[in-house]
């Protein structure tokens, strides 16, 4: 009796590639991938292959609006919590935050700010934006150097969130190790380690990203603004404010009486949108469960997984790597 195999992942496939893609992979450098087999070197960057044609696709005919905003992060540095603060702080004027019917009581985050390169230039080469409503919200992992022109030449807005390395590695050590097939095995943390710290990470190598959009934000504050995972974590009301008056929708006086910026924290809190259902539940049209996207979102919860030697030489490079930004973690 044949034991039927599990259908493999959308997120997994390689056989859906355009002709472009497939000629360009061929030239390029290659590294184990975390989660698909093959990382590839893009303008100085890794990518598994099917990131790498939503990119191609995205610089080709993405044609960004003036008033569009863009959530830039690395990859597990809080991009879903952030997605929803986003949406709920632009769209506040037609869903309030305390509406029962509101949009994140039955979406994914990553439904209503859809990612770029992952979701809508994967799917399509060339989508459709017709049914989006200025402005625009959109997602992307896309390093500084790889965004489209559209983007660099436009007046719109990137929001870009990183966070502390070592929590970025262990979170995306237990993510990607949620997405390997069970016949892959686990990848070993010490072998994630080495990775990571070599530069070889998704989107990685993580300080060039970083670096990419602190050096941008310091040179273009209108455009670019620059946050820190501890930071919002820290003081979430105190960034939101920021983060609305860089959008051009800032808080009035009205809604800052009313506690409007304290309901949209308790709204987008990891607690909260940790236990509901449609985060609980359900997948991404390209497979991945809802459910993989939390986990604890704690700081500092690399110190119940990495050892001292690790977390020295991580310290290290970051400091010979940074050293004379002006950034620090």
């Amino acid at each position: 009796m044949q034991i039927s195999q599990a259908p493999v992942p959308k997120y997994l496939k390689q056989d859906e590639l355009t002709q472009e893609c497939k000629d360009l992979l061929s030239s390029l450098p290659t590294e184990r991938g975390w989660v698909a087999s093959t990382f590839y070197k893009y303008q100085g960057f890794w990518h598994p292959c099917r990131h790498l044609q939503g990119i191609l696709s995205c610089q080709k005919h993405f044609e960004a609006q003036d008033k569009d905003t863009l959530l830039v992060t690395t990859p597990k540095s809080g991009t879903t919590w952030l997605k929803a603060i986003l949406f709920t702080l632009t769209n506040r004027t037609h869903f309030h935050h305390s509406a029962r019917n509101h949009p994140l009581q039955s979406n994914s985050p990553h439904v209503l700010v859809p990612f770029l390169e992952v979701k809508l230039f994967l799917e399509h080469e060339n989508p459709d934006f017709s049914s989006f409503k200025s402005p625009r919200l959109f997602s992307t992992h896309m390093p500084y150097v790889s965004l489209p022109k559209s983007i660099h030449d436009s007046e719109c807005k990137l929001v870009y969130l990183c966070r502390d390395p070592k929590d970025t590695l262990v979170s995306l050590w237990f993510f990607t190790n949620k997405l390997r097939l069970q016949e892959m095995g686990s990848r070993s943390l010490e072998e994630a380690f080495e990775l990571f710290c070599g530069g070889v990470s998704m989107y990685g190598p993580f300080w060039d990203h970083v670096l990419g959009y602190w050096e941008e934000s310091l040179k273009n504050p209108d455009k670019v603004f620059f946050l820190k995972y501890e930071d919002m974590k820290d003081e979430p009301v105190v960034h939101l404010r920021k983060l609305a008056e860089f959008l051009g929708c800032p808080f009035s006086s009205e809604e800052e009486k009313d506690e409007v910026l304290e309901g949209i924290v308790e709204l987008c809190s990891f607690d909260n949108l940790s236990n509901l259902k449609v985060n609980k539940v359900g997948k991404l049209p390209s497979g991945e469960d809802y459910s993989v996207f939390f986990r604890k979102g704690e700081v500092g919860d690399w110190k119940n997984h990495l050892t001292s030697e690790m977390v020295e030489r991580l310290d290290r490079i970051c400091k010979e790597k940074f050293e004379g930004s002006g950034l620090s973690f």
